[in-house]
């Protein structure tokens, strides 16, 4: 499964909306932010509930990336700048920067201060006001400023990865007011949650960046602020960062029991077969295992059986997220959903499920699986609302039952599925040529499965084979990891097996998934091209819902649409995270709801380190 996550996405929000009130008075100080007001914590809580405020500092991480930002790559980096276009970049550079507030991770979008002490709103809602911490300095010692901030934020905008600028692009201006004082302003009109991503982009130094080309791609570490700083870096194969011994936010509320890790590193592997093998002889110390095969079958190895090594499943209460084989509709043979439907048929997942991964997974059928935002049933006259104004634009699946991927009889070739592709391909003026179906034009309908990792193998040549059952000529391309990026960037493929997770108040990042300017942004994450005006319609109400109760009716009328429009061939999702774990380290009794915590709340245990011999 490919794990991609995509935290720090926000977009527009078109001008004719209401703008989202807060929940408090405006210009009143605020500790934190949130999308509809409520805060958990008050102004003066010691620390978050999901830390241990005790835990020890020292021994080390190590693990593999199973998340991305920015340019970043699951399979190699050559690059320590992960906010613009170029390159791949690094693990764990998310770590060396610091923000003007950070999540809660036991709130559903929750904001504390960090670099910022406090801010305060305007009565419009379309400027903020942050007051930053006179202590904070960067890794050289200079102090970080209101000019650095603004400074950030503007170039994040202008010359930022794709799904940063383009999803902040109604900040207006960020503007340095003395030292200490931010002011942010706002479009007329911008996303609800646009505040609160702005607030949790990284804070650069201008100094810095006024010797360097803020857009190159680089394997000098960046100055940064955080809790770690770049101590070694080895392109490709390994990156390490050291806890900074006097990072000047350590015993902030925000950070009481976090960053506990002397060292991080991050291990990269091309091959899972030789990552999993590098990891059972004790190269790294965490895993999340995204291959049920190898959950199933293949802890079977002395570490395991001496306890040295533990598996566990932690509940994962977030949204599944979107995983699936992205159609690229950009190229003219996709352009018409019956035949994109048609491919989809193709797969079967009840016998992959079955006799490859070992009845692990769910079939995924919505773009908000796992959660209370998924679209069931009829739709309700809130959605109506919403839904009725384009109904002339819509399919008419849309205003009844949502649209569920087909179940087959588990055989492997499932006659009755691929007879209703041929009848659909039919429909969109396909024709059958001996064992090839042409398209309209003539032309063979081909199609290549792009990945660089041979992970889904076992279950796209299955795939391969049933596609050639209508006449589609289907064929695998596995690339290396740099150019599979930079062919994702170019949008230069026709099927693409991504995942994409998301929280439970999305907002505005959806652009970036499913908005008609993201269709046309190289490097954006809309993997599909989905260019509807009716999406976009939906993205500004969830952009624009003033309630959770109107998030949700909205979330769940885009979910309609967008599955009734089959851009993708859902695969299949888990509510758990499957760990496996060098016994080495130490957890807080209560984890945080929304994440799994590892690394910033865990900790270095000796004893247990002691015990199995990894001091």
């Amino acid at each position: 499964m490919r794990a991609t996550r995509r935290g720090l996405v926000l977009g527009g929000l078109a001008a004719s909306l209401p703008l989202p009130r807060p929940a408090w008075a405006a210009d009143d100080e605020r500790h934190g932010l949130s999308s509809f007001g409520d805060l958990k914590y008050p102004k003066d809580f010691p620390n978050f509930d999901y830390v241990n405020p005790m835990a020890p500092k020292g021994g080390r991480f190590s693990g593999q990336i199973s998340g991305t930002v920015g340019n970043q790559s699951l399979g190699t980096f050559d690059t320590l700048n992960i906010y613009v276009l170029r390159g791949s970049g690094a693990a764990g550079l998310v770590f060396t920067f610091d923000s003007l507030m950070t999540r809660a991770l036991d709130e559903p979008d929750a904001i504390y201060g960090l670099l910022a002490r406090s801010v305060s709103v305007s009565e419009d809602g379309l400027t903020y006001t942050f007051e930053l911490r006179p202590q904070a300095r960067f890794h050289d010692g200079s102090r970080l400023t209101a000019q650095d901030a603004a400074f950030s934020l503007k170039i994040l905008r202008d010359k930022g990865h794709p799904e940063i600028a383009e999803t902040i692009r109604d900040m207006t201006d960020a503007r340095a007011e003395g030292e200490g004082r931010l002011v942010v302003t706002f479009a007329p009109g911008r996303a609800r949650d646009l505040p609160l991503i702005v607030a949790q982009l990284p804070v650069f130094s201008a100094a810095y960046y006024a010797q360097r080309d803020f857009e190159a791609s680089t394997l000098d570490a960046p100055l940064g602020s955080g809790p770690y700083r770049v101590a070694a870096v080895d392109p490709g194969r390994s990156i390490g960062l050291e806890r900074m011994p006097d990072y000047w936010a350590a015993d902030l509320p925000v950070n009481v029991g976090r960053n506990n890790f002397d060292s991080l590193r991050y291990e990269y592997f091309r091959d899972r077969t030789v990552a999993f093998e590098a990891f059972k002889s004790g190269a790294f110390t965490f895993r999340e295992e995204f291959t049920a095969r190898v959950w199933a079958t293949g802890y079977d190895f002395p570490a395991v059986a001496e306890g040295r090594v533990v598996r566990e499943r932690v509940p994962d209460a977030r949204p599944s997220g979107t995983q699936g084989w992205w159609i690229n509709e950009r190229r003219a043979k996709f352009k018409d959903p019956r035949v994109r439907e048609a491919i989809g048929l193709c797969f079967d997942f009840e016998w992959a499920n079955r006799n490859l991964m070992y009845g692990a997974y769910t079939r995924t059928a919505s773009f908000f699986e796992n959660s209370d935002l998924k679209a069931t049933g009829a739709p309700s006259p809130e959605e109506l609302t919403l839904l009725e104004p384009h109904r002339e634009k819509l399919p008419a699946e849309v205003f009844g039952e949502p649209w569920l991927p087909p179940v087959s009889d588990g055989s492997g070739q499932d006659r009755a599925l691929l007879k209703r592709a041929d009848a659909l391909l039919r429909e969109a003026g396909c024709t059958r040529s001996g064992s090839e179906m042409r398209l309209p034009g003539g032309e063979p309908l081909t199609l290549e499965f792009l990945d660089d990792d041979p992970v889904f193998q076992p279950v796209t040549q299955p795939y391969i084979r049933n596609l050639g059952l209508v006449g589609i000529r289907a064929s695998s391309r596995m690339v290396d990891p740099s150019q599979y990026q930079a062919r994702l960037k170019d949008f230069d493929f026709d099927l693409t097996a991504r995942r994409y997770s998301g929280g439970v108040t999305p907002g505005a990042e959806l652009r970036d998934l499913y908005g008609s300017r993201a269709a046309a942004t190289p490097g954006s994450n809309n993997m599909a091209g989905i260019a509807d005006p009716v999406v976009d319609a939906l993205l500004s109400a969830i952009a624009g819902a003033e309630s959770r109760a109107a998030l949700t009716t909205a979330c769940r009328a885009l979910d309609r649409v967008l599955r009734a429009g089959r851009h993708w061939v859902p695969m299949w999702y888990g509510d758990q995270h499957r760990l496996a774990l060098w016994d080495v380290f130490g957890r807080p009794a209560t984890p945080p709801k929304y994440d799994l915590g590892a690394p910033a709340t865990w900790w270095s245990d000796t004893d247990k380190a002691r015990r199995i011999g990894r001091e």
